[in-house]
């Protein structure tokens, strides 16, 4: 069996045994998982634990995240194929691509240039061209293209930025992990006047970090 084959087998194995087991059953969440080749936004070095149950650092103090965390919240936003999305963290770009294989447009924030620049090398490398990349403090948002279908945050404020909200379309959804020392994930719907929270499960996500 050669490399690329292993990693076939070792990614039908995350997608079979830690996520569809624990409950994640959107066709499009779990075909994304399948594709998308997770060994390639990991430390060379580490790519055989790539396909593990956990999370994985990459590098200035940030992780990529456990495989079923990156479906779990994918599948809450409920993605039908037509959003424009926002993503807050854009890290290894690993659930960027999920959610580029998925909803029309990907807009995606990092404020760590050097982590930007090199998710984006290898998204466009692997072909995809409906991800729009920027540096800069996640808490803004990127209100240029608001309003967003959905949003997607992969590094936790000790509660929802405001900013956010404003950029959600009224019955759009964001998934948020939120607190300090304990932390939740939360799901955001926007409303009319307002939002409604739902509180899902507890995670553990590298601090969402402003600069302003």
């Amino acid at each position: 069996m050669n490399q690329d084959s292993a990693y076939d087998r070792e990614r039908k194995d995350m997608v079979d045994f830690q996520i569809r087991r624990r409950g994640v059953s959107d066709r499009k969440v779990l075909k994304a998982m399948l594709k998308v080749p997770r060994h390639l936004f990991v430390p060379e070095q580490m790519r055989e634990l790539a396909y593990g149950d956990e999370p994985l650092p990459i590098g200035e103090g940030q992780t990529i995240s456990q495989p079923y965390i990156v479906a779990y919240m994918t599948e809450a936003l409920r993605l039908r194929g037509r959003e424009k999305m926002l993503e807050i963290g854009t890290g290894s770009g690993y659930q960027t691509a999920i959610l580029a294989e998925i909803a029309r447009e990907v807009y995606t924030v990092e404020l760590i240039p050097e982590l930007s620049a090199r998710a984006r090398g290898l998204l466009e490398k692997l072909g995809y061209r409906n991800i729009n990349f920027r540096v800069g403090d996640g808490t803004l948002g990127w209100p240029e293209h608001a309003p967003y279908d959905a949003i997607l945050v992969s590094a936790a404020p000790a509660s929802v930025p405001p900013a956010l909200i404003d950029q959600l379309k009224v019955g759009g959804k964001m998934i948020i992990p939120v607190g300090t020392d304990f932390q939740e994930l939360v799901l955001v719907t926007r409303k009319e006047s307002g939002w409604e929270e739902q509180r899902l499960i507890g995670v553990r996500f590298v601090p969402l970090i402003t600069v302003h």
